[in-house]
């Protein structure tokens, strides 16, 4: 598939996507006059275009993956669970934030803490930006991609922890629940987050076993998402 090919499909994917999100925040929320659900989109779906558009001119062929089945041949059963679980968990988690924070009301979260989510969910999406640019093999599912040779990535924020991408995670989350006015949504983020923390250690153990030099990086690199902690 040429560059033009894969973006034009993957815009449309992004616009699908729009589409759904809209639909579980908004009509869960009973209106569209939401500035936070707005402004969530907005963040969302503006680094979303952004990072589809610098894919296709840097990386295609990390784009063409990015849009691959999230269920695959080869793919672990753990791995399989793992998707299903935050994929239900995901949608659950757009659908409870509106319900408790516009239709219902139940959460009341100052307009400062706002602010820090939204500032969370941006420098959230930097840290993705950033682990894109030096991972030209960061699969939606665990697996090494022999046929593109993977290598071991220890530059970029690699150098400092083994898993920026879930790192990012530990901000987005938060931050998105924080930004859209929901206690409910923070709570909830403990489970998303905790799918990650168990999924992590699996995945390095297939990584140890498959990918040369992964060991020796671990070594180097002490910790897997927060540095000095864990």
């Amino acid at each position: 598939m040429n560059r033009n090919a894969l973006l034009g499909k993957a815009l449309l994917v992004v616009l699908a996507e729009f589409a759904v999100f809209a639909a579980l925040l908004f009509v869960s929320a009973g209106t569209l006059l939401w500035f936070a659900g707005w402004a969530f989109i907005a963040i969302f779906f503006g680094f979303a275009l952004a990072i589809v558009v610098w894919l296709a001119r840097k990386e295609p062929e990390l784009l063409q993956e990015r849009m691959s089945s999230p269920m695959q041949s080869g793919q672990p059963l753990w791995d399989k669970v793992f998707v299903v679980a935050v994929m239900v968990l995901f949608v659950a988690w757009l659908i409870v934030m509106p319900l408790d924070a516009v239709r219902f009301g139940y959460s009341e979260v100052p307009g400062w803490l706002q602010l820090m989510g939204a500032l969370g969910v941006v420098l959230s999406f930097y840290i993705m930006f950033l682990t894109f640019r030096e991972n030209a093999y960061l699969a939606l599912v665990v697996k090494v991609q022999e046929e593109r040779g993977q290598s071991v990535v220890s530059t970029g924020p690699y150098r400092y922890v083994r898993h920026p991408m879930y790192a990012s995670m530990f901000l987005f989350f938060p931050g998105s629940a924080l930004l859209l006015g929901s206690w409910w949504g923070l709570l909830l983020c403990a489970l998303l987050l905790g799918l990650l923390v168990w999924r992590i250690p699996l995945e390095e153990r297939m990584l140890e076993n498959r990918l040369d030099g992964y060991e020796e990086y671990e070594r180097k690199v002490r910790y897997r998402i927060i540095p000095r902690v864990w």
